[in-house]
């Protein structure tokens, strides 16, 4: 063969790899498209007592520059009228699986996003897309060395998305909450 050839070749094959993983890196994110926006709505927490709470809740999902974000809000209204607010932000990276995704809560001492700590009582956090769900796991060792995970599904509907939610503590179901969160 000659030399003229082969450069090309070789050219080539270096183009259509570069275009393989320009493709692949986007479409790690390319997902999440489908879900950006913001949505809110109420429901009523189920707890493990069989007792109900009024919450409002909201939650943007957002790109960003490597993955993307997840913010949300929930409302609790308490029976003697207060109201209790939380927030959360947290950001997600795509991982070497295809469609899970790494939180991003902290940095480390060379500046890298970096899980947190389960052993430390910090939550350990990830997210996967499967099909029309967008899934976000938090999991928590507790003092005692028990466990709780929470799991937020977020699949998307023809108004909005639909929330399914649940807290489970050591094999308990603890909270449960199902409703349609409305895009903005």
């Amino acid at each position: 063969m000659n030399r003229q050839f082969l450069q090309c070749r070789w050219g080539f094959a270096c183009a259509a790899l570069i275009m393989g993983l320009l493709i692949a890196a986007s479409s790690a994110t390319a997902d999440i498209s489908r879900f950006v926006g913001s949505f809110v709505g109420s429901a009523d927490v189920q707890s493990a007592d069989g007792s109900t709470r009024p919450r409002d809740m909201s939650v943007q999902i957002s790109e960003t520059k490597e993955g993307f974000r997840v913010y949300w809000k929930s409302t609790t209204y308490r029976k003697d009228g207060t109201a209790k607010e939380k927030a959360y932000t947290i950001d997600f990276v795509p991982s070497a699986r295809p469609g899970v995704f790494a939180s991003a809560m902290k940095r480390n001492v060379f500046g890298h996003t970096a899980q947190l700590d389960p052993m430390k009582g910090e939550p350990y956090v990830w997210g996967r897309i499967v099909g029309e769900t967008l899934s976000v796991y938090s999991m928590y060792v507790t003092e005692d060395g028990g466990y709780e995970i929470q799991q937020f599904d977020r699949s998307l509907a023809s108004r909005g998305l639909m929330l399914e939610f649940q807290s489970i503590r050591d094999g308990e179901i603890q909270r449960t909450v199902s409703t349609l969160l409305k895009r903005e």
